[in-house]
């Protein structure tokens, strides 16, 4: 816990300065997270702002950012920590002329020195609290999950040939899903939880002003309109936050004032939202056409 736990509102627009736009169930959710040394478990389709939630907190509270990209078959060389071999057998090279033992040997090369901190164990180890980002926790093996159970009940790390490494301060642990898979009841229990939807208009709106300040109130309307009405098509990937923002990018690049002013323009910069073949084929110029008519 910071050394003055955060009023949510407080929080609230710390982090709505720093460029993420929180609902107040979120911005709760992170102020007991931080008064609480509780993770924060996010659910939520891709592309909500589940990751930049991690990336905003870094910012507000001065942090560390430190990510731990999951995937199937990661294990505790990845995630945890593993041994520098090359500079092992280098020492022992070395030495090898000595007279040291083989326990003198063993002794000297599993030292700190040749330690190779991962996420995890970087994350317990920094001297102040880092932001620790367990991304797409989801995509990682049960057995995996089990184990971090362990290092998030207790922050420490068992090394067999050192001991046990206790943290040196507590992180901001921020783990987010994409519901690929159920996650165990016991991490659900150790963390706290929120769902992140997809926006709706009014918050969209307040996100594409605060990344774009000087973008026309017309476009920027038209811009989450047409988004909107666009998630409501059948879509294979239904596009993101990010992808709006880089929609709105492209359009004040290409000069575009609204988006009936430019069809040509407007349509084949539609590659921003659109992230499959099957999305592309399926917004023919009519579907765009109206899309566009109701967002204007």
């Amino acid at each position: 816990m910071t050394e003055t736990a955060l009023d949510w509102r407080d929080l609230q627009a710390r982090m709505a300065a720093a460029g993420y736009v929180a609902d107040d169930d979120l911005a709760m959710a992170v102020a007991l997270m931080d008064r609480l040394d509780r993770p924060l478990l996010i659910e939520g389709e891709a592309g909500v702002g589940k990751t930049e939630v991690a990336n905003t907190l870094a910012k507000v509270f001065d942090s560390r950012m430190i990510r731990l990209q999951c995937y199937e078959g990661l294990d505790a060389n990845a995630a945890v920590y593993e041994w520098n071999y090359q500079r092992q057998l280098l020492a022992i090279k070395i030495r090898e002329q000595g007279e040291m033992s083989a326990e003198e040997q063993e002794a000297h090369i599993f030292t700190k020195d040749f330690l190779l901190e991962r996420p995890l164990l970087a994350a317990i180890s920094a001297p102040e609290p880092p932001v620790l980002l367990i991304d797409e926790i989801d995509r990682a093996d049960d057995e995996f999950e089990a184990y971090l159970l362990e290092v998030l009940a207790d922050y420490q790390i068992s090394i067999p040939e050192l001991g046990t490494v206790h943290a040196t301060s507590i992180p901001h642990v921020v783990l987010t899903s994409n519901a690929t898979r159920e996650l165990s009841d016991a991490l659900r229990r150790r963390c706290l939880y929120t769902y992140l939807d997809y926006p709706d208009a009014d918050k969209e709106l307040r996100i594409v002003r605060a990344h774009n300040p000087g973008i026309d109130d017309a476009l920027a309307g038209q811009v989450v309109r047409f988004v909107q009405a666009l998630r409501r098509e059948d879509l294979e990937k239904t596009p993101g936050i990010a992808e709006t923002l880089d929609w709105v990018r492209a359009l004040t690049g290409l000069d575009v004032p609204r988006l009936d002013a430019d069809p040509a323009a407007v349509r084949h910069s539609l590659l921003c939202l659109l992230k499959t073949h099957r999305d592309r084929d399926s917004l023919t110029p009519e579907v765009v056409e109206r899309l566009v008519a109701r967002a204007v």
